[in-house]
C-alpha cells in the first residue's frame, strides 16, 4: 500500500516546543491553578506543579512552538533530492508561514503530511496553537467532519504499530532497528527547553529539528523497502 504513495506528494515535518513561559513563577495565578489541574494526573504526588513545569512544553495549552521543520522530495529526470527548510522565531510568524506553505503548495487533495507520532503530537499541537492565535486552520489540519480515511496524515510510528495500539517506539529506536544511521545530534528532546531559554541557541534546536525530519523520511523509505537518502541528495534551503 505504501508504494502507491508518490513520494513527491508527502510533506514530512517535525516541531520543537517549550513551555510558554521560561519559569513557573512567570505564570499568572489562574494559569498556575490550571497548570496544577492539567498536570496532576501525570505528576501525581511525585512532583509539585512548579517542579513539573519544565515539561509544560508538551501541552499546547501551556507550551509554544519554536520551530517547524519540513522536508519534501523533488525529482528532475532521474535525480532525486530531499529539500529541508525550517520556520523558527516568534510563534505567530512560524504558524503563519507554515499555513502559507500548506495553503499555496500542499493544499491539493493528493498531498499528505507525515510525522513520527504526528497524530498524537505534531498535528494537533500545531492546530491548537493556530486556534489560540486566531489563525484559521489550513485544510490539511482541519479534520472536522472528515472520515478516518479522508484524514491527510501519515504517522511513521502508527505504521510501525501494525494495529498494536499499546506500542510506543521512539524515532531514534525505530531508526536503529531499521538500520538507519543515527544523525549526529548534540541534543535530545529533553534538552530543548534549556537550550532555548538558558543557552538561547535557537540555531542548535533548528538543526536538531531538521535532522528528525530527515530521519522520519528515511524511516518512511525503509518501510517501503526503498533506497535510503544519500547525504548528497539532502538539500537545506
Amino acid at each position: 500500500m505504501l508504494h502507491r504513495i508518490i513520494l513527491e506528494d508527502l510533506l514530512f515535518l517535525d516541531i520543537e516546543t517549550v513551555p510558554e513561559q521560561e519559569t513557573y513563577d512567570k505564570l499568572e495565578d489562574i494559569q498556575k491553578e490550571l497548570w496544577e489541574q492539567k498536570s496532576k494526573y501525570q505528576r501525581k504526588d511525585e512532583f509539585t506543579a512548579e517542579a513539573f513545569y519544565d515539561r509544560a512544553g508538551i501541552w499546547a495549552e501551556f507550551g509554544k512552538i519554536i520551530c517547524i521543520s519540513v522536508g519534501f522530495f523533488s525529482r528532475k529526470d532521474t535525480v532525486r533530492n530531499f529539500r529541508v527548510t525550517s520556520y523558527h522565531g516568534e510563534e505567530m510568524q512560524i504558524l503563519k508561514d507554515f499555513k502559507l506553505l500548506l495553503d499555496t503548495h500542499f493544499n491539493a487533495a493528493k498531498y499528505l503530511l507525515c510525522a513520527h507520532n504526528g497524530k498524537e503530537f505534531d498535528f494537533p499541537y500545531i492546530a491548537r496553537r493556530m486556534l489560540i492565535h486566531g489563525i484559521d486552520l489550513p485544510s490539511k489540519l482541519d479534520l472536522f467532519g472528515k472520515k478516518p480515511w479522508e484524514v491527510p496524515h501519515l504517522d511513521t510510528m502508527e505504521l510501525w504499530k501494525f494495529g498494536d495500539y499499546k506500542h510506543y517506539t521512539s524515532l531514534k529506536l525505530m531508526a536503529h532497528v531499521l538500520g538507519i544511521a543515527s544523525p549526529k545530534e548534540d541534543i535530545d528532546g529533553s534538552m530543548v527547553r534549556d537550550v532555548y531559554y538558558k543557552e538561547k541557541d535557537l540555531d542548535r534546536i533548528v538543526r536538531y529539528c531538521e535532522l528528525d525530519v530527515i530521519t522520519t523520511a528515511q524511516i518512511f523509505l525503509r518501510l517501503r523497502n526503498d533506497e535510503l537518502l544519500e547525504e548528497t541528495e539532502i538539500k537545506r534551503v
